[in-house]
């Protein structure tokens, strides 16, 4: 079929939750994307900060290969090779104690939950307990997770949601004192916020919020299923303050592509007993295999070096063009986490790019958000920077 007549069948037969581009992507290899009319693209995408290691990855292809030649599916009955040695892997980069495998990023806020509400339960007999969430966060769509993504406009359709939920200003510690009574169990935020607008955490405030919870026995959850995995320059970009939560959640570069999550706890969350979750395809050897494999190649690549590297280059770099160019009015971000925020929606700005070869997504209706690969190179920014001063002068033309 040509591109239009994919377009056709996807948009007969697939559910319109997607505002989809017109665009089939076919095949990528490194930092660029393909499709099917052979058109070439520069991607500072990533699959919505996916795909770590750009695309077509020799050895973690013959990784998946290898495994998928052997067994792809055993359920949890029954331990498996991959999974186990992932564990070991994931759990000893966090610093924590425990881990559990899932499909997504949003079911592992799920079970990060379930973990906090179960421990609260073993320590005081009972439940009716609290969470407390960050404003214009974001941790995902389904209800648990939904629950606590700070939001109207995700949530006003599907309320009633979790009861409990108690809300509070990211970077703002006397805001969340103040919601703080004796029935609160946990609070839960992401270090680098992604979907609200790419900002990041101040140091005192995660810190201030470790002293709190530590003085009130209270769980600290961080979502580092966007900002973990190397984005910010650090395995886990809590880990570039310093602080410690009691249970994580990571997903997306995890796999690279594959659909993996997991939430880690560390000895004292690690409170769910045989019976109180499950998973049938969560921790499967397939994309096990993959997680394994892409911690050797964050090692043999030099991953966390280059984004600390490029991740300067590019904040330089869109530093600069936020200065020539009158529409920016924000620029923030770590590593190869960044977001310009312009003065008016960004949607024809981002149209624009593709239109010349670059794939950029948005944080919100007025700010770009750059999650390129984490093998993006200087040259990378430098050919990203070219381009979008092409689709800044069409826009003032």
């Amino acid at each position: 079929m040509n591109t239009q007549e994919i377009i056709a069948e996807g948009e007969q037969y697939l559910l319109h939750t997607y505002n989809r581009y017109q665009i089939v992507l076919d095949h990528g290899d490194g930092m660029y994307l393909y499709d099917t009319d052979g058109r070439k693209y520069l991607d500072f995408c990533a699959g919505i900060a996916v795909f770590a290691l750009g695309y077509n990855n020799k050895e973690l292809n013959d990784a998946i290969t290898a495994q998928l030649g052997k067994i792809v599916h055993t359920s949890n009955y029954f331990y498996n090779e991959a999974a186990c040695e992932a564990a070991r892997k994931l759990v000893t980069a966090a610093g924590m104690k425990r881990v559990f495998f899932t499909n997504s990023g949003t079911e592992a806020v799920e079970g990060a939950l379930k973990s906090a509400l179960r421990y609260a339960y073993d320590r005081d007999g009972q439940g009716g307990h609290e969470i407390i969430a960050m404003r214009h966060s974001f941790h995902g769509r389904s209800l648990g997770a939904l629950s606590v993504t700070m939001n109207d406009h995700y949530q006003d359709p599907f309320r009633p949601l979790l009861a409990g939920i108690k809300e509070a200003t990211f970077n703002d510690l006397e805001s969340v004192k103040a919601a703080v009574t004796d029935k609160t169990c946990a609070i839960i935020l992401e270090p680098v916020q992604g979907e609200g607008g790419i900002y990041p955490a101040e140091e005192g405030f995660l810190k201030g919020l470790r002293g709190l919870c530590d003085e009130k026995d209270i769980l600290l959850i961080f979502d580092e299923i966007q900002c973990g995995m190397g984005r910010t320059g650090t395995m886990f970009a809590c880990q570039r303050y310093g602080v410690k939560p009691d249970i994580m959640t990571v997903a997306k570069a995890l796999g690279c592509g594959l659909p993996i999550g997991a939430f880690l706890t560390n000895d004292k969350a690690a409170s769910l007993v045989p019976g109180d979750h499950g998973s049938t395809y969560g921790g499967n050897p397939l994309v096990c295999a993959a997680a394994s494999k892409i911690f050797d190649l964050y090692e043999e690549l030099g991953i966390l070096e280059n984004v600390r590297s490029t991740g300067d280059y590019l904040y330089e770099t869109l530093e600069r063009f936020a200065k020539e160019n009158k529409e920016v009015i924000g620029h923030r971000g770590i590593g190869l986490m960044q977001g310009l925020e312009f003065s008016m929606p960004v949607s024809d700005i981002i149209k624009s790019a593709q239109a010349k070869g670059l794939i950029l997504i948005n944080a919100g209706s007025n700010i770009l958000r750059f999650v390129p690969p984490l093998i993006c190179t200087k040259e990378n920014v430098d050919e990203m920077a070219a381009i979008m001063e092409e689709v800044m002068k069409d826009l003032n033309a």
